[in-house]
């Protein structure tokens, strides 16, 4: 099986319905982060702006991928993402 399956939170979904409401263009930066997190979560690549968290325990949101104005939090659990959290790039996202 090549690729990762991409999986929301309810919290993220909630989020994401809030902010769209106010920022329409998320939702397009939501289906780039998609195909990307389901290519390279891990970012083997290094051609993503994608980031581990220091400091943050499996189950809270390890990971975080930049698209934009907009911050998507996520862990990983075997060939799973799991989206946490969605934010505008501000000092509270995290």
């Amino acid at each position: 099986m090549n690729g990762f399956d991409v999986k929301a939170t309810a919290h993220f979904g909630r989020a994401l319905k809030k902010l769209a409401r106010a920022h329409p263009q998320i939702l397009d930066e939501y289906d780039a982060v998609i195909a990307i997190l389901g290519a390279d979560p891990y970012n083997r690549t290094r051609r993503h702006p994608i980031k581990k968290l220091e400091g943050i325990r499996a189950g809270d949101g390890q990971y975080r991928i930049r698209m934009r104005r907009f911050r998507f939090i996520y862990d990983i659990s075997e060939r799973t993402v799991f989206l946490k959290a969605c934010a505008l790039r501000r000092e509270d996202a995290y």
